[in-house]
């Protein structure tokens, strides 16, 4: 099967950023895997539509790509690791939550009073440290046992189950969750036919 050449779609139901970056590899280890992150100009697209610039990295170089998918598979093996999380990803997850990222400054604002005014981040350093902030977060907070792997057996992403009872079983209801549903309806229809 030929690969689509154009922009792929980002996926957004892992429910936090890092969870979502995750999501840039879909498909993870099925014979069709799709890689949303092919080129520099991918990276930065992703970083705009998560929220974390309003602006194009003008830094996303090949090397930063690499650098980014290195984050991810980290994030990934960390999240879904049955038990404790190979302390490698943790080094490659906390150097990059390590990092410092410039700080608010403080300006005169309207009426001649104190404003902070947020720093433009537009370096994929300073946006990757971002993601592994978040991910070190998810990792060592109240969800940390609720990040799941969608239960549809053609998709592999992770998402946090958020829900009350913690019963959730797909990444979306609108996608995984229906198209579930209506193969065990067409199942149950076909068995009493």
């Amino acid at each position: 099967m030929d690969k689509p050449q154009g922009p792929l779609n980002f996926r957004w139901f892992g429910g936090r950023t890092s969870v979502d970056f995750t999501a840039t590899l879909g498909m993870r280890g099925l014979a069709d895997e799709c890689e949303r992150l092919r080129a520099p100009a991918d990276l930065s697209r992703w970083c705009r539509e998560a929220g974390l610039s309003d602006g194009p990295s003008t830094d996303v170089t090949p090397r930063a790509l690499a650098q980014a998918r290195e984050l991810r598979e980290a994030l990934h093996r960390a999240f879904s690791a049955p038990s404790a999380p190979d302390p490698a990803d943790l080094d490659t997850i906390s150097n990059w939550s390590a990092r410092s990222l410039p700080g608010p400054r403080l300006t005169l604002g309207p009426k001649s009073r104190p404003a902070l005014q947020r720093p433009q981040l537009r370096l994929t350093g300073d946006l990757l440290t971002l993601v592994a902030r978040d991910g070190a977060e998810l990792l060592t907070g109240p969800h940390a046992r609720r990040i799941r792997e969608c239960a549809a057996p053609d998709c592999t992403l992770l998402y946090v189950d958020e829900s009350r009872p913690g019963r959730r079983r797909w990444c979306s209801m609108d996608t995984c969750g229906a198209r579930s549903k209506m193969a065990g309806y067409r199942s149950r229809k076909t068995q009493r036919a």
